[in-house]
């Protein structure tokens, strides 16, 4: 009994990384942007954007929790907009134009919030990984 408790709790401990583990890795080609943050080399995700280059249009999706369809109203330091939300694969996902107040002001500060009726969503890239965000807007604006 006291193996298969340890046996658990180890497969716990792997389930769930260590907050260090994170981190904003942008990644970029002819076909896609994505700018993830993630535990590298593992399935890990909290939050990705992406989109085609030059397409105007960044492709949201929040991971883990509850994943609501509907329209979701959408902010950025003073700037909102409503898009429809869908979920998909275990994800909160929504678009967003490039060119949008609402993403200027997320590329500017970092901080985006997303909500579909009670459930709220929100994602802050840390000031060290703004320059990735900044990148990613210049790649995918059209």
């Amino acid at each position: 009994m006291i193996a298969t408790f340890a046996g658990l709790a180890f497969l716990a401990m792997q389930s769930t990384p260590p907050e260090a583990a994170w981190t904003w890795t942008l990644y970029a080609d002819e076909a896609r942007v994505a700018l993830a943050n993630e535990v590298p080399d593992s399935p890990n995700l909290r939050f990705t954007l992406e989109c085609e280059p030059a397409s105007g249009v960044a492709r949201v999706a929040f991971y883990g929790g509850a994943a609501e369809t509907g329209m979701a109203r959408v902010t950025a330091g003073e700037a909102s907009a409503v898009t429809e939300a869908t979920a998909e694969r275990g994800a909160f996902k929504l678009a967003l134009r490039t060119d949008h107040p609402v993403f200027a002001a997320f590329a500017a500060s970092g901080r985006l919030t997303a909500a579909v009726g009670d459930h709220r969503r929100a994602v802050e890239v840390p000031r060290p990984h703004l320059a990735k965000l900044r990148r990613f807007t210049e790649l995918c604006s059209g």
